[in-house]
């Protein structure tokens, strides 16, 4: 039901994200998703969970791949740009559902601090890369990649270009930043 809610979304917008669009999108009886998420806000602080899971777990294999490796900026930079190819790619569909729960957010404070607690969690899992590399701030250094990869799937998810290649941005952020933690 939850990943039939997360395609409208991702899909349709979220002015499409109706019980009915999810039934029918999940080949339900009418009133089943209504049964589950009484109002249209549990159904997007339901959604908002699912893609949480997702994402731990595509965070957790991404994880096992770094502690396979021996991390340098280089390798490092390799699997942030075969991660962000992937989420704006066969991940599409679910990465335009978090993004439009973001815009939600704007205007519901009770979905900002259901992602404020999960951005929390994920700082936890990126930064430790960040402090391996080197950083003297993983914390603040992995919220200024964050945001770059944020920006970086927003545009290609939005404006998808053929030429996509994160891996330019991606190495400049990570050797600027490098070069500070070298000079610190």
């Amino acid at each position: 039901m939850l990943d039939a809610a997360i395609r409208v979304l991702g899909t349709r917008g979220t002015r499409q994200l109706t019980h009915r669009a999810v039934d029918a999108e999940a080949r339900l009886p009418q009133g089943s998703t209504s049964n589950y998420f009484r109002n249209r806000d549990a159904l997007v602080a339901g959604v908002l969970d699912r893609l949480v899971t997702q994402d731990e777990q595509a965070w957790g294999l991404f994880s096992a791949d770094l502690a396979n490796l021996t991390l340098t900026l280089d390798t490092f930079t390799d699997a942030l740009v075969q991660f962000v190819d992937e989420l704006a790619a066969t991940a599409r569909t679910a990465t335009l559902a978090r993004y439009a729960i973001f815009l939600e957010a704007a205007h519901h404070e009770h979905l900002r601090e259901l992602i404020e607690t999960r951005r929390l969690r994920l700082q936890a899992w990126g930064a430790p890369w960040l402090q391996r590399l080197g950083s003297p701030r993983p914390e603040h250094d992995f919220a200024a990649l964050r945001s770059l990869l944020d920006g970086l799937l927003l545009h290609q998810c939005t404006q998808p270009s053929p030429d996509f290649d994160p891996s330019v941005p991606v190495r400049a952020l990570l050797e600027g930043l490098s070069a500070h933690w070298n000079a610190a």
